[in-house]
């Protein structure tokens, strides 16, 4: 599941801003969804190396 620009919307809005740019929200999106698929690649890494194939919250914990 990715972060979508209308999810993106409504995080600004949440925190705040009264108007949004679609560039706005297409940026945070990319943002949020890189950061994230990069935390979830280095937790599936940190999963194996403890030869494990279930993610637990701890391997996120630590690919922050």
């Amino acid at each position: 599941m990715a972060v979508t620009k209308v999810a993106a919307r409504r995080m600004l809005k949440d925190v705040g801003a009264k108007r949004i740019s679609e560039a706005a929200a297409l940026e945070l999106a990319e943002v949020v969804n890189g950061f994230a698929y990069a935390v979830a690649k280095k937790a599936v890494k940190l999963a194996a190396h403890a030869k494990r194939s279930t993610i637990m919250k701890e391997d996120v914990d630590l690919a922050k």
